[in-house]
């Protein structure tokens, strides 16, 4: 069977960290294409979409064009998702209104998540603004992954098992 073209998006504030570490291992197993969100100017969300120059609806209008599982990868600050991936998900926003061609696009699509933590705790209600989101926005949930980096960096035995459970269920 033939797996869908995918891509991952790092949203985290280091963009070679431990969360950076652990999508490099993921996109070995998959394939799939990383996207650093720091390395893009998006503003935040913006009612009068004065920001609709930056390089939000660029990024976006390419991701629905050439991709078919979406996982977005944010480590866990503050008992939730990063900053910057959670401006990107407010943006997305601009797909309801001034891109509606492009939002109807992510209908059908595959959304994942992957979180990288300081320990194997993730907390109730974590994977909830995905899950609603992708339900909101018509795409298949297709699961989560939660990970950690031991005390020296490295990819436990257990991550790695994870992984590689969360890969092979990808589509």
């Amino acid at each position: 069977m033939t797996k869908l073209k995918g891509i991952i998006i790092l949203g985290s504030s280091r963009s070679n960290g431990n969360t950076f570490k652990i999508c490099q291992r993921l996109q070995e197993q998959t394939s799939y294409d990383l996207i650093d969100l720091k390395a893009k100017n998006i503003s935040i969300y913006d009612y009068e979409h004065k920001n609709k120059d930056d390089d939000f609806l660029p990024l976006i209008k390419k991701i629905v064009a050439e991709y078919e599982v979406i996982i977005f990868a944010t480590p866990i600050y503050w008992y939730s998702m990063s900053a910057t991936l959670k401006i990107f998900f407010d943006r997305i926003s601009d797909c309801l209104s001034i891109e509606k061609e492009t939002g109807r696009k992510l209908k059908g699509k595959h959304m994942a998540m992957l979180s990288c933590g300081s320990d194997d705790e993730i907390f109730d209600g974590f994977t909830m603004p995905f899950i609603q989101s992708a339900n909101y926005l018509g795409m298949n949930y297709i699961g989560d992954v939660h990970t950690w980096l031991e005390e020296d960096e490295t990819i436990s035995a257990e991550v790695a098992e994870r992984l590689n459970a969360f890969a092979q269920k990808l589509p």
